[in-house]
């Protein structure tokens, strides 16, 4: 592990291999050991670089404003990188996207796995589906919530528990514990948001965009994969990887490290 010093935070971040950079951005119920199918497969032929958001992992979180996309920004910069290529799952995802709309010079590529938009605002759908899966969650109880999250998320609605690697789970709910704390801990922070959103300035994505969802993720997520690839002008939308759910990287990294190596090169 190593850390520096972004925007008054101190952030940490895995780092391995050389060439060119890339930038790896974890899910809002994750922290960036959920790469850990990824750093050395992509460290062959890249710099790669792996860091916990802002109050995520072992990040700092001063009480002071940030934002996020600013923070990847930060840290390019703390690491002497004029651009780098973007790869985000999840809230990862919408970061990195919305990176790429404040900082258009500073991003190479983007390539998004099941990820969220900022400004996407969720379907009746997505909330019925939640009701059915999860229910009401004690928001106190970080382990009821990281076990309701992990069935919605990481199992998927078309899936049970059983249909799923135990060991998976388990390391999705220990993630996601740490990740509920941190977003608690974020909640009183004045956190910056893109402004316009991201979901309205799809569009002004110009620049390569590699896209795809599991297969056995909530329907709004693969909705969006479709939408960002009818919208960026210069989009690929992959196929949907089957078997697989919102932590794709993690749970089908062969699949996954394909699709990169072959994006990136």
């Amino acid at each position: 592990m190593h850390k520096t010093t972004v925007n008054g935070a101190v952030i940490a971040y895995d780092e391995a291999g050389s060439g060119s950079p890339v930038v790896l951005l974890h899910a809002g119920i994750a922290d960036r050991r959920m790469w850990r199918g990824q750093l050395s497969a992509l460290a062959a032929r890249h710099r790669v670089i792996v860091p916990d958001l802002r109050g995520y992992g072992d990040s700092e979180l001063p009480p002071i404003p940030f934002a996020h996309h600013d923070d990847v920004a930060g840290l390019l910069d703390a690491l002497d990188l004029p651009r780098a290529a973007l790869v985000g799952c999840s809230f990862g995802g919408a970061v990195a996207i919305d990176t790429a709309l404040a900082y258009p010079d500073r991003v190479s590529a983007l390539a998004l796995f099941g990820t969220a938009v900022s400004g996407n605002e969720w379907s009746e759908e997505a909330n019925d589906l939640w009701d059915s899966l999860v229910g009401e969650v004690d928001p106190d109880d970080f382990a009821a919530g990281a076990a309701g999250e992990v069935r919605f998320w990481v199992v998927g609605p078309g899936r049970q528990p059983a249909d799923v690697d135990p060991g998976l789970i388990a390391f999705a709910q220990e993630m996601d514990q740490r990740a509920l704390a941190a977003e608690l801990a974020l909640g009183a922070v004045e956190v910056g948001e893109l402004t316009p959103p991201a979901i309205e300035r799809l569009g002004e994505l110009r620049l390569p965009v590699l896209v795809t969802a599991g297969a056995a993720d909530v329907p709004d997520i693969r909705r969006l994969a479709d939408r960002i690839a009818a919208e960026a002008p210069d989009a690929v939308r992959l196929p949907d990887v089957p078997d697989a759910a919102h932590l794709l990287p993690l749970e089908r990294p062969e699949p996954v490290n394909a699709a990169l190596l072959d994006f990136l090169s």
